[in-house]
């Protein structure tokens, strides 16, 4: 029987950082549930990094390097499923260009349900302890109603003549591990699945299936980037596509998929966070050229000096495009430019009431700059005022100014994040205790800066620490980061 596979990107997480020394262990892994007529099963996807490990000389003269790897699936204290194996990389001539990764992928059979899922990699030619990471991972294929997989990003593609258990569909996917594109890439691949489709849709009625990036900051759709077609409801829809992205500006997005029904409703949607740093790509003023502002709140505005300033204030929430536009043309632009751009920016974000939009988010920004600001920096300027200006006040702040052994730290904390993320943190932290000017140091929320170690940078104030790939700090008196980080307590 035919096997037919669902995918589900779920994390990524970098386990320990080496770039150059090569000192420790430096990974990348991201995993994927599936369903299948044998049952739902997990796969995962391993990066090593070539300059990371210590490569042995073999009987042939060339070189091989070695990393042990446990992976097991628990629910509660059982075991469901583990694999306990030595990832072996390819030999190579010498050792002096290492700057690849050598990859590996597997699958677990595991049923619908909850697990603790847990990694531990060593390198097998090197003394030093296991790393491990645990992220909890949950299966859920109901068999009475519609599903969507996850989308698989992919390198590459091809028809499997001799189809694997690793094959999805009739296709050798190649999968791109990695959620960063880079400039000289021109396409964005994916794979995704929707089935059981056939049992909401009427017989002889299509359905569409879009395909679109958005900005990660404000969910604005981007119409450039954006595909669509009708479809035959099936027991599975297989979506294999790309999107040419040579264009796309330096930025955050998300890839979204939706199948919408006869009547336009959602009937299933997901979406999938990447970044993009592109030089080439900038923004085009012939794209605001034709804009009327007659009797627009923007024509009000004719002050030059003043209407820049309230578009650099937008930069925490712009997209890649406006971000470029403020970068590199805000200075040179004529009166005329500003204020075509500025009403694009915000008809863009409300068209029914953009000065009203403008008026709340200005609002914002005055208390960004009443709280965060520093005597070089405006509050919007600040790691503070963009998060605040981008996701709105935390719910709970924890503000730690005095402790004996950390530098002062904050820790925020929102309980939903762009209406798809729940229970996010963010750390900031003055290690110049002169400015005020509070760094954001980690957070857990998709895109932005992470930190595993974040409780060692706290305290370089009084120590600096051996190996900064140690993550645990001995608690002591008066240090209270752990506690607030697992409640902060304070509104804003």
């Amino acid at each position: 029987m035919k096997k037919t596979s669902f995918f589900l990107i779920l994390s990524a997480f970098i386990l320990s950082g080496s770039s150059v020394s090569a000192k420790n262990l430096w990974a990348y892994l991201t995993y994927a549930t599936f369903n299948s007529p044998e049952g739902p099963y997990v796969e995962t996807y391993l990066s090593i990094a070539g300059n990371s490990v210590k490569w042995i000389k073999q009987d042939d003269g060339k070189y091989k390097a070695t990393v042990n790897v446990l992976m097991t699936f628990k629910d509660k204290n059982d075991i469901k499923a583990y694999k306990k194996y030595e990832l072996n990389s390819n030999e190579i001539a010498d050792t002096i260009n290492l700057n690849f990764q050598f990859i590996d992928q597997q699958r677990f059979q595991v049923a619908n349900g909850t697990y603790n899922f847990e990694i531990q990699l060593t390198d097998k030619n090197k003394s030093a302890q296991a790393m491990p990471y645990t992220q909890v991972i949950g299966i859920d294929f109901p068999a009475d109603k519609p599903s969507m997989s996850g989308v698989e990003m992919i390198k590459s593609y091809a028809r499997a003549d001799k189809p694997t258990e690793l094959s999805k569909s009739g296709y050798n996917l190649i999968p791109n591990i990695y959620n960063f594109y880079t400039g000289p890439e021109a396409k964005l691949g994916f794979y995704t699945e929707m089935y059981s489709l056939d049992k909401v849709i009427p017989k002889g009625q299509m359905f569409l299936v879009s395909y679109y990036i958005e900005c990660f900051e404000n969910n604005l759709k981007l119409n450039e980037f954006a595909k669509s077609r009708k479809e035959t409801p099936k027991p599975v829809n297989v979506l294999l596509a790309d999107i040419n992205i040579r264009d796309l500006a330096t930025g955050n997005y998300n890839l979204v998929i939706e199948a919408r029904n006869s009547n336009n409703e959602v009937i299933l949607s997901k979406k999938v966070f990447f970044q993009r740093t592109n030089p080439n790509a900038a923004f085009s003023l012939t794209q605001i050229a034709s804009t009327e502002i007659k009797g627009t709140f923007a024509e009000k505005i004719t002050n030059a000096d003043s209407l820049k300033e309230f578009i650099r204030s937008t930069y925490p929430v712009s997209t890649g495009y406006e971000k470029d536009f403020i970068r590199f043309q805000l200075k040179k632009s004529d009166l005329p430019t500003l204020q075509r751009y500025f009403y694009v920016f915000w008809y863009q974000r409300s068209s029914t009431e953009p000065e009203k939009a403008w008026l709340g988010y200005n609002m914002q920004v005055k208390i960004t700059q009443a709280n965060f600001a520093t005597k070089i920096k405006k509050g919007y300027e600040t790691d503070r005022g963009r998060v605040f200006l981008q996701y709105g006040p935390p719910n709970a702040r924890d503000a730690h100014y005095a402790e004996p052994n950390t530098y002062p730290y904050e820790i925020w904390q929102y309980y939903t994040l762009n209406n798809s993320q729940r229970n996010k943190k963010f750390v900031f932290y003055s290690p110049d205790m002169v400015t005020a000017d509070f760094i954001l140091l980690h957070s857990d929320a998709i895109g932005e800066q992470y930190e595993p170690t974040w409780k060692v940078f706290l305290r370089n104030k009084v120590s600096s620490p051996i190996d900064i790939s140690e993550s645990q700090v001995v608690n002591v008196w008066g240090d209270f980061s752990e506690d607030s980080w697992d409640l902060p307590t304070t509104n804003l």
